[in-house]
């Protein structure tokens, strides 16, 4: 039988116990095993510890961190403080958790398959209602403009109003959210505290942009406008379109023919 650490422990115990010295337990020892033997410093610590009054021969528990942290309950851990905030920092999680920089990037990048990229900005966030709503329209206007080829579309003048504003966006660092694998890309409105802002309204006509119009006391283009007529001499044009010509569509686009 193989002798390991705790049987040489044991030996060395017992030739404590009888007297001997600590040279003459390491010769004991080297003359039997040989190079089996444990060094004379082992010998040497081990009498230490049995003259302290220590009776086992195990190792004691150390203190610490155990070898390696990324296991189950770590690793899903760290996914649900992603899934409560996609922003979450390296620091936030060794802090929440206790575990080290390098742990926290295995279980991240080897485990999880997360990777930390920047949102996507996009005008609006709209629903599928809404976006239902605009294809009909656009089906609607090729309906009644015979695909394009009706002469009429070369009288058609579109304009939208829209709040102008000046925005204090996030920086790049700061937009970076946490992706697992199998998600989409993140985008986000782009919308942000503003230090003021101005409505303006835009006019196209068939050679391109006609004027741009801002409107004072939060005015808008809408239903009002059927009520007068728009006059274009002050946007740039030389006539003046009545304002039964304009139509107000479903979401918010304005457009007029002569």
């Amino acid at each position: 039988m193989e002798l390991n650490r705790e049987h040489f422990r044991a030996i060395i115990f017992h030739n404590f116990r009888r007297g001997l010295s600590r040279q003459e337990c390491f010769d004991e020892l080297n003359s039997l095993y040989s190079d089996k033997a444990p060094s004379y410093s082992t010998v040497k610590n081990w009498y230490n510890e049995f003259n302290r009054g220590r009776c086992s021969i195990q190792d004691e528990s150390r203190a610490g961190r155990p070898k390696s942290v990324v296991v189950p309950e770590k690793i899903n851990a760290v996914r649900e403080l992603i899934k409560q905030d996609r922003h979450v920092t390296y620091r936030e999680i060794e802090a929440s958790l206790d575990i080290s920089m390098t742990s926290i990037n295995k279980i991240l990048h080897e485990h999880l398959s997360v990777k930390k990229i920047c949102s996507r900005w996009i005008p609006h966030n709209l629903t599928n209602a809404q976006k239902k709503a605009r294809v009909d329209w656009c089906k609607e206007m090729l309906e009644k403009y015979i695909q394009g080829t009706s002469k009429a579309v070369y009288n058609i003048y579109t304009g939208d109003e829209s709040w102008i504003y000046a925005y204090e966006p996030e920086t790049k660092q700061q937009s970076t959210v946490w992706v697992f694998q199998d998600e989409a890309k993140p985008t986000k409105v782009v919308r942000g505290r503003s230090t003021s802002k101005q409505m303006i309204a835009c006019f196209f006509g068939i050679n391109g942009h006609v004027a741009t119009v801002a409107l004072e006391q939060r005015r808008t283009v809408n239903s009002e406008c059927k009520a007068k007529s728009i006059n274009l001499d002050e946007m740039g044009m030389k006539s003046e379109i009545p304002s039964q010509w304009w139509g107000i569509s479903k979401y918010n686009t304005n457009t007029c023919t002569k």
